[in-house]
């Protein structure tokens, strides 16, 4: 089993659901590869992704923004796009299942550090609840 997280910059919201899937797929005991990348990758990984991630426990500083030429795209069971955009630019894989998770951009939060810190929360909240779902589903 194949899951792609695709998004545009695959620097915050894929990264985060990437990160996920391995830590679930590993602790449920699932047979099962997680990838992310972007129709248009950044070239890095968000700071407050990476800190968000880390006080869940979970280390993706070594993850890297992706293309999707850089994953195994053609042969994903499962495509889940992160943002509209991703949703409406991503190719079809023949025989994949294709969801589409609209969630807010934290990477946009404006304010203080601590008031952006708390946009990342919520969205690392939603994507761990539905990678959860996802996974425990299979």
């Amino acid at each position: 089993m194949k899951i792609g997280f695709i998004c545009t910059g695959n620097s915050t919201r894929s990264q985060i659901a990437e990160g996920f899937g391995k830590f679930y797929a590993e602790k449920l005991g699932k047979e099962v590869e997680v990838f992310s990348a972007g129709s248009e990758p950044a070239g890095y990984i968000h700071p407050l992704a990476v800190k968000v991630m880390a006080e869940k426990g979970i280390d993706i500083s070594d993850q890297r923004s992706k293309s999707l030429e850089e994953i195994p795209f053609s042969k994903l069971n499962f495509v889940i796009t992160l943002c509209g955009d991703a949703a409406e630019r991503c190719p079809v894989v023949p025989g994949a299942k294709t969801i589409h998770w609209g969630l807010p951009d934290p990477a946009k939060a404006s304010g203080t550090e601590n008031e952006r810190l708390e946009v990342f929360r919520q969205v690392r909240d939603e994507i761990e609840k539905r990678v959860r779902e996802l996974l425990l589903s299979l």
